[in-house]
């Protein structure tokens, strides 16, 4: 039998406070349970879960946004320079900045659709337009790879004559602050709340830090006569890019896959096989939908339970996992009898 496949509860214990409910587990009372109530209130109401949601995608619009006015801001000053020196590399790196400030719109876009709850149509929601916007994200990083290695190959051919030395570094180490500023903090909110594509667009933020660090570098290299300094520099941190493009597009791609993390499974595992009166475990699957994670898992019980029993178990081992599996939303356990086959149905599977 099946338990509630979409009774959505909240387990982030921050919403709402304690409520009575019938699920067959015990919380601290007195003063112990009162404080605890305070910090980590209990609650299984689904318009809790859907309040988890929202603030995680309130989470990746407001690191979008806080992104975009940083390089907004780092973009507008370093075009400054741009217009003082007439450095040909330091407009690249600018609007390479600005590209990159750009790719929040995106982003932001799927987090604003994945808010959106679930329909006839759309019966998981719209969390994968996340993943949609992270090859958005690769692509950009493609790009701009694509643009630093030309740059860097054309400029090794012809070095440009760069004037205001001192401004154009000082200009290079403005967008190295402001991007590693912006990767740091995407990175941090995506593995925060579960997005792929936020830690991909923070690992593009990052891979423009050190397009800024070219600029530096080859200023310096003009600084000292070496005109080809700033190319060649420009080529090894082309390379520098195609690393990250591939840990980037790595991670989308296991994402659109439905790959999880073994630990995770595991996890799950060891939160079933916990439970009381499940005997042993079937199949288990766990993917993500967007930032959230969705389980479905079969366990065995004892034969001999009635339905109402099996049921309970099941729905225990559901309880367990919406509290212990950080960002699990909805899972199904299916409890099996023991001994018994389905016998109508294993041909198919």
């Amino acid at each position: 039998m099946d338990s509630a496949p979409d009774r959505r509860r909240d387990h982030d214990h921050d919403s709402e406070p304690a409520r009575t409910h019938e699920h067959g587990h015990d919380h601290p009372t007195g003063i112990r349970g009162r404080l605890r109530s305070l910090v980590a209130p209990h609650s299984h109401d689904a318009a809790d879960s859907v309040d988890a949601a929202l603030e995680t995608s309130a989470k990746g619009l407001r690191a979008l946004v806080v992104s975009l006015v940083v390089l907004g801001v780092t973009a507008l000053a370093q075009a400054v320079v741009v217009v003082l020196t007439g450095s040909v590399a330091l407009l690249g790196d600018t609007l390479h900045n600005l590209a990159d400030a750009l790719t929040a719109i995106p982003l932001a876009v799927a987090f604003t659709v994945g808010r959106r709850p679930p329909n006839r149509r759309y019966t998981y929601g719209y969390g994968r337009a996340e993943d949609l916007a992270g090859i958005v994200v690769v692509v950009f990083i493609v790009l701009s790879a694509t643009a630093a290695g030309y740059t860097a190959i054309r400029r090794l051919a012809d070095p440009a004559e760069v004037q205001y030395v001192g401004a154009v570094a000082a200009a290079g180490v403005i967008g190295f602050l402001g991007n590693e500023a912006v990767a740091r903090y995407r990175i941090r909110v995506g593995r925060e709340i579960g997005s792929a594509a936020l830690v991909a667009d923070g690992l593009h933020a990052r891979t423009d830090g050190f397009t800024s660090l070219a600029v530096v570098g080859g200023a310096a290299g003009v600084a000292l006569g070496f005109e080809r300094a700033d190319p060649i520099v420009g080529l090894l941190i082309t390379v520098a890019i195609l690393f990250v493009l591939r840990d980037a597009a790595r991670q989308v791609y296991r994402r659109l896959m439905d790959a999880v993390d073994e630990s995770l499974l595991d996890d799950v595992e060891q939160v079933l096989a916990s439970t009381p009166g499940v005997l042993r475990l079937g199949d288990v699957r766990v993917r993500w939908v967007g930032h959230a994670l969705r389980a479905e898992a079969q366990v065995v019980v004892d034969g001999t339970l009635s339905l109402v029993g099996a049921h309970r178990i099941a729905e225990q081992a559901e309880h367990r996992l919406l509290h212990e599996v950080p960002r699990l939303t909805a899972a199904l356990v299916h409890a099996d009898p023991d001994g018994e086959r389905h016998e109508l149905t294993e041909h198919h599977l």
